[in-house]
């Protein structure tokens, strides 16, 4: 390598902020799981291509948006990590549904459930269903990525940007750690196991904008319009354990305090519904909760320590200095 490869390297590595590296390291991480399992995976080359893809656009961001006065690309660079954590999120799907080969492990989790709880908590909560309770509990649900955009754009609106980063990090490293959960464990949820897919809208109906907030959340999981159980089941995303909608919504609520947002009571009220649905709508076994719950406090303990190591600092763990 020449001085000035070396030179170039070293300027594209200052450019880079923690979350760029992150982002990056992850998804080093899935193309060498995509090699490893090449066997398994049809068109494994084509995922690798769109992790380096991702790669690059990531550092060409980071490298235009340094050199430019520009404040659109600025912009894109401290914002594409939102995007491209459901870009992620997709990867995981194909990966685990080709590797894994259909071995879920919903068995299991109902099995938990019902040794602590002596009852299938979604099929005990069909007992306090009403369509007022359903639409109100579906509209929280669906706020999830909402919780991200109203503490993100209150920390970005401020001149001190690095508590931005820094909660810009901390999403990105807890999505990335529930990732990893699903691809270890993968399932699909009771909506699919313990009851029909294909009758949720009769057995738990909304009011007015549940089935479009049905719909779209179905569509983002990849389960066609008006699948059946069997065919939803062999669809759907595997993104049940842990309840990544539990453990980003307290990493959320924790960092909205912590910054003392204007928003943090508004979201502390729409997370604990947001939490109670996940449940009560079918998505999540009660076990995935306790465990998005348990995992919540590793991630905030340890994101501070990860994040200085991913500046390249790991003596400095305070995100104030950036």
């Amino acid at each position: 390598m020449t001085l000035a490869t070396a030179s170039c390297f070293h300027k594209l590595n200052c450019t880079l902020h923690p979350t760029d590296r992150l982002l990056i390291a992850f998804w080093g991480v899935l193309a060498l799981i995509s090699v490893s399992f090449s066997s398994r995976i049809a068109w494994w080359w084509l995922l690798v291509l769109s992790d380096l893809a991702a790669a690059i656009l990531v550092c060409a961001l980071a490298w235009i948006s340094a050199r430019t006065s520009s404040g659109l690309l600025r912009w894109m660079h401290d914002w594409n990590a939102f995007p491209l954590v459901i870009f992620t999120y997709k990867n995981i799907y194909f990966l685990t549904g080709q590797i894994r080969q259909g071995k879920d492990y919903d068995h299991l989790l109902i099995a938990l459930d019902k040794y602590l709880f002596q009852v299938n908590p979604t099929e005990w909560l069909a007992r306090i269903s009403n369509p007022f309770l359903t639409e109100l509990l579906q509209i929280a649900y669906s706020l999830f990525y909402v919780f991200f955009l109203a503490v993100g754009i209150e920390l970005y609106r401020k001149t001190d940007f690095s508590k931005f980063r820094y909660f810009r990090f901390t999403v990105v490293y807890g999505f990335f750690i529930s990732y990893l959960g699903y691809f270890l464990m993968p399932a699909v949820g009771p909506r699919f196991t313990l009851h029909d897919f294909s009758k949720i809208n009769i057995e738990l109906p909304g009011l007015f904008f549940t089935p479009a907030l049905r719909w779209f959340i179905d569509f983002c999981e990849s389960i066609p319009s008006g699948a059946s159980n069997s065919l939803a089941y062999a669809r759907t995303q595997r993104d049940v354990f842990p309840s990544g909608h539990t453990m980003l919504t307290l990493v959320a609520i924790v960092l909205a305090y912590k910054y003392k947002t204007k928003v943090r009571h508004y979201l502390l009220i729409i997370g604990m519904l947001l939490v109670f649905a996940t449940v009560y709508l079918r998505y999540h076994y009660l076990v995935d909760i306790f465990a998005g719950i348990l995992l919540a406090l590793p991630c905030l303990i340890t994101a501070e320590r990860f994040y200085a190591f991913m500046r390249g600092n790991p003596q400095r763990a305070s995100p104030a200095e950036n």
